[in-house]
């Protein structure tokens, strides 16, 4: 395929790279704090199987949402403007506001960590008083905001930085570990049913854990401005490493945490709503573990916080225009920036503030969202959008299609079973 005229050349380029690490970023977040957890407590065999199904679940799930982005015939469309150029306007509304609730609750829930990170670092690392609690909120939300406002290529960059040493400090963590294994577990083997149903009551936790679809959006509006009818191809590249390289960090410090704690441990930590690092400082009461475990949780926090905060934002945008104010009559788009800007500050400082303990139950009822979004409504664009017939007739949509149904059972079963 030939790119546009004007268009960038298709070989790989450091901006390529910039992205992978971002998306790298928005993937990495609470959701890695407790998979070790839930992953790991049926033991060994079922985390192999969760290890080779999560690569090609979140690389050809996240292309198909890429693809559906890029199929706009309309320059600039984010996924709101295209689900209604698709679906029309009826569907677009309800998928918007869909999108904007799978989403918005974890930036909430991000301005609660970094704050609880920031200050069990301060008071028990550090040894300083700790601050109120509505300044130590304030400031690093308006921080992480800060970044937002000015602009996408300072976010990529500062994501950049925060991810090497995010993957540096896990890799080092994961082979810290590697002393404490106990490789009994290995030759644990339980009944067949027994590991299929942890592997099906675990994927919705993996599907959380590996989700950057908040930022394939804006991902795939700036390919499509760059690359023109290219852009799906472009990527299919950058989602591809991006995958590969998800799977292998994190799969990394996972498989050291579960075989490091074993089954019994994992459970005790789940019973004490730990998050797997702070249980590790409790246990091996390693200096190493107690410094950079937080370091760790504010690095992923951080770069997973920009991804979704860029996914909410455009959200509540589509939901205004889709909603309120169509043809920008009643509040111009640069003060219905600022105004967006403005609410998701408050919101989720007013939430930093309150320091509700709600992230399991976040996780639950965003659960069923995302993946409806990031497995199901693409693979039915295929077969209903023009635009994307080209993609029909493949194995691969009828497995994101599976894995989709898999995830949202599992989640609903863990609500009502």
């Amino acid at each position: 395929m030939m790119a546009n005229k004007g268009a960038k050349p298709l070989a790989w380029s450091k901006h390529d790279t910039k992205w992978v690490l971002s998306l790298f970023g928005t993937a990495v977040g609470a959701g890695i704090l407790f998979l070790p957890i839930n992953a790991g407590s049926g033991g060994f065999w079922p985390l192999i199987i969760m290890a080779v199904l999560i690569g090609p679940m979140t690389y050809l799930s996240h292309r198909g949402l890429s693809r559906f982005v890029c199929s706009s015939a309309i320059p600039g469309s984010d996924i709101t403007q295209v689900v209604v150029e698709h679906f029309g306007s009826g569907a677009g509304k309800a998928i918007t506001i869909l999108y904007f609730l799978a989403i918005y609750p974890i930036v909430l829930i991000y301005g609660v960590g970094i704050t609880n990170t920031v200050d069990s670092f301060m008071v028990n690392q550090l040894g300083m008083d700790p601050l109120p609690r509505w300044i130590l909120s304030g400031l690093l939300v308006a921080g992480m905001m800060a970044v937002m406002m000015a602009g996408q290529e300072i976010m990529l960059r500062v994501t950049e930085a925060l991810v090497y040493p995010l993957a540096a400090i896990l890799v080092l963590l994961s082979l810290y570990l590697i002393p404490s294994w106990d490789l009994s577990t290995v030759t644990q083997v339980s009944s067949p049913g027994s590991m299929l149903a942890t592997v099906w009551l675990t994927i919705p936790v993996l599907v959380f854990a590996f989700n950057h679809s908040p930022a394939i959006s804006q991902f795939s509006v700036s390919l499509k401005r760059d690359y023109g009818s290219d852009a799906a191809e472009k990527a299919d590249k950058i989602l591809g490493r991006t995958a590969t390289v998800l799977v292998g960090f994190v799969m990394l410090f996972v498989f050291s945490c579960v075989l490091a704690l074993g089954p019994t441990q994992l459970a005790e930590a789940k019973a004490q709503n730990l998050p797997v690092l702070s249980y590790l400082a409790n246990v091996h009461g390693s200096p190493f573990i107690a410094y950079f475990g937080p370091i760790i949780a504010f690095l992923a926090i951080v770069s997973s916080f920009f991804g979704h905060y860029l996914g909410a934002t455009e959200g509540l945008h589509g939901i205004v225009r889709g909603q309120y104010d169509p043809d920008a009559r009643k509040i111009a788009d640069p003060a219905l920036v600022k105004a967006i800007a403005v609410f998701m500050f408050l919101t989720t400082w007013g939430v930093a503030i309150l320091n509700p303990s709600i992230l399991g139950i976040i996780e639950t009822l965003a659960g069923p969202v995302i993946a409806a979004i990031l497995y199901l409504m693409p693979m039915y664009a295929i077969y209903k959008v023009p635009a994307l017939a080209k993609y029909r007739g493949q194995i691969s949509n009828v497995f994101v299609v599976v894995a989709g149904l898999i995830a949202m059972s599992g989640i609903l079963y863990s609500m009502f079973g």
